[in-house]
């Protein structure tokens, strides 16, 4: 089908990495082309079947948020060009839209996630310790609760097929230092809040996201790989809100709910989605597009 990209293949450079989602090759000494493609992954697994359009609409949303935040932080969009890469007419329709060339960067070995309501791992965390990366909460907390502040609650970055582990800030301040932990966590917490503020104004709730950050040659901290995208955050309708179920939400918490619902208990091999589960979903991640940059 046309616009589907499961696995890129840009023979005039050379591929160095291969994520759940993106594809990346190496442009030269300073720079990296990342692919996003229409894989989806669930539970740290990707799934056999590719959601069309996907991998262009992250990359849009991605560098929407990129240019919205660039005041906050550094992040590793260059300035150079893709039509500046020494690509074939073929290669180019593989990446049309759905591709950046990034600085590269030393990546940080920890996902930074911010919370603003109790879902996902952090509720599974709360219902066996009370806790969610040892920062106490309140009792009789349900799922989709409100949280009484916003909480940081970082995690280790595994291998793909594994699953991605909770930790506390005192052990992500024992792996990459407390004073870049600090400064990870600072902001994060900002770029949540100003995100969660230009949300509300559109009547969706910013549940969670997760933030990945780098080093660059001169030591300075840069925001990478991508940014309040429907593969990383939680988006929730408001109108729709209700504590104490799995809100209606415009993210691949929809592909979650369906393979917990076959009872896939996040072996291999991963199961293939239904046709209309990938409509669905599809529609779901145009939509945010939609309300964010239109």
């Amino acid at each position: 089908m046309k616009n589907i990209l499961h696995t890129s293949n840009i023979q005039s450079l050379k591929k160095i990495y291969q994520g759940k989602v993106r594809d990346i090759y190496e442009v030269d000494d300073e720079s990296i082309l990342i692919i996003s493609t229409d894989r989806v992954s669930v539970f740290d697994v990707v799934l056999p079947t590719p959601i069309p359009q996907k991998g262009i609409i992250l990359n849009d949303v991605s560098n929407f948020w990129f240019d919205r935040f660039s005041h906050l932080t550094e992040n590793h969009i260059s300035s150079k060009s893709i039509n500046s890469l020494k690509i074939t007419n073929e290669e180019f329709d593989q990446i049309e839209g759905r591709a950046v060339i990034a600085t590269k960067l030393n990546a940080l070995p920890i996902e930074s996630i911010v919370r603003s309501y109790l879902i996902g791992s952090g509720y599974s965390d709360y219902l066996s310790k009370g806790s969610i990366c040892d920062i106490d909460l309140p009792e009789n907390l349900k799922i989709a609760s409100k949280l009484p502040n916003l909480i940081f609650t970082p995690s280790s970055k595994a291998e793909i097929g594994y699953h991605d582990i909770n930790i506390s800030f005192k052990k992500m301040s024992e792996i990459i230092g407390s004073d870049l932990s600090e400064k990870v966590k600072n902001i994060s917490i900002k770029i949540f809040e100003s995100a969660d503020q230009y949300l509300k104004e559109k009547n969706i709730i910013l549940a969670d996201t997760k933030f990945e950050f780098g080093m660059n040659e001169n030591g300075n901290l840069v925001l990478m790989d991508e940014l309040l995208t429907s593969d990383s955050s939680r988006f929730w309708i408001s109108d729709t809100y209700e504590e104490g179920i799995s809100p209606a939400s415009l993210d691949k918490q929809f592909i979650r709910d369906y393979v917990k619902s076959i009872s896939w208990n996040d072996t291999m091999p991963p199961p293939e989605l239904p046709e209309d589960i990938v409509e669905k979903t599809s529609e779901k991640y145009k939509e945010l597009r939609k309300i964010l940059i239109n």
